[in-house]
């Protein structure tokens, strides 16, 4: 199920609509403010920034925290090209196929997931890591 929450930001969800699959966000779509798209709960979040000419945001550094990451949760930005997005339930049951194009967002936040270029593309991949090889990190189906 497609959940459209506004014009050019969707949520998909699992075919029983309880549990996100995940959250895309179209480059076409303009805030109006600063807007957070992803629950508390999520090991990554989703937000655009929004500020005008002047503003500013103090200068700041993070604090250590830690955090207990239980799955990799992915955000991939459509830099150049086009790309198919095949997403699956936690029963590894095809949901729905996504086109994602140039400044399109998507976050990877459960289920699996396969990709099909359309286009040559570039995505830039922001994830939790270090990344621990295939046989660690990744179960294909």
């Amino acid at each position: 199920m497609v959940k459209e929450l506004a014009q050019g930001v969707e949520v998909i969800y699992d075919k029983d609509h309880s549990v996100p699959i995940c959250h895309i966000i179209r480059g076409s779509y303009q805030p109006i403010r600063t807007e957070f798209f992803t629950p508390g709960e999520y090991s990554q979040q989703l937000g655009l920034i929004k500020y005008p000419k002047g503003g500013t945001i103090k200068p700041h550094y993070h604090n250590k925290v830690t955090r207990e990451v239980h799955y990799t949760q992915e955000v991939l930005v459509i830099r150049r090209g086009k790309v198919k997005v095949n997403l699956f339930d936690h029963a590894l049951q095809y949901i729905i196929s996504v086109i994602l194009s140039e400044g399109d967002v998507i976050l990877l936040a459960s289920g699996g997931h396969g990709f099909e270029m359309l286009e040559d593309c570039e995505m830039l991949e922001v994830k939790q890591g270090p990344y621990n090889g295939v046989e660690a990190d990744k179960t294909h189906f």
